[in-house]
């Protein structure tokens, strides 16, 4: 078993995953990816292998047990906004099947990679989309962004494209309670959970969002 294998099954058993062994070879194939066209596309600036497995593919795997608890297992459709090298994007699409995940991101190159690894990986339920995301009309039931944005400019630019029972799933680093107390009228934190990085000693935590009134237009 490689290296990379090994850190994979052992970040899944301590999140608490079930994943497939085409599930796993999946999530290499991704890393195997995004080094191959960093070199070009500069798509993050993490370069070394192992950072980005744990920085990048672990960090992200840690969205997708809160994310299943929310939806109870069932179909949704997912925004990925801002999502640079497809982040949690490709890692939730990989993880769970019966989720619909667009990859917004108005740089072309990057929603052209997230196009590329859904043909390589054989993931019909991904997308890259090269648009702002303000332009996006959705609806989605999930709007997600990982090292993005400021909450308040996350949900002021998506708010169109959520769905009207929809919710926003932000991953940051530390409880951003400066970015909680900016967020506008009409918009509701209703939980905030602590997220564990398997291997990576790091404060991160996921905010989740929805509004109190309709949007307005």
């Amino acid at each position: 078993m490689s290296d990379v294998l090994a850190a994979l099954k052992l970040g899944a058993t301590e999140l608490g995953l079930s994943l497939s062994d085409v599930q796993f070879e999946q999530l290499q194939g991704y890393l195997a990816l995004i080094r191959k066209w960093n070199k070009v596309y500069n798509l993050t600036a993490v370069r070394d292998p192992q950072e980005m497995l744990t920085h990048h593919v672990l960090d992200s795997l840690t969205a997708v047990a809160p994310l299943l608890r929310h939806t109870g297992g069932a179909a949704a459709k997912v925004l990925d906004v801002g999502s640079g090298g497809g982040l949690p994007g490709i890692v939730l699409a990989i993880c769970r099947p019966e989720l619909d995940i667009s990859c917004v991101d108005a740089v072309g190159k990057k929603a052209a990679f997230i196009q590329q690894v859904a043909a390589s990986l054989k993931l019909p339920n991904l997308r890259g989309v090269h648009a702002r995301v303000e332009s996006l009309s959705g609806p989605f039931d999930v709007i997600c962004c990982r090292a993005f944005a400021a909450l308040p400019d996350f949900v002021n630019w998506s708010r169109g494209a959520l769905a009207p029972n929809g919710v926003w799933m932000a991953m940051k680093g530390k409880h951003p309670q400066e970015e909680i107390d900016a967020l506008p009228q009409g918009v509701q934190v209703f939980h905030v959970e602590p997220l564990h990085v398997p291997g990576l000693d790091v404060e991160r935590c996921m905010v989740w969002m929805r509004p109190t009134a309709p949007a307005p237009h």
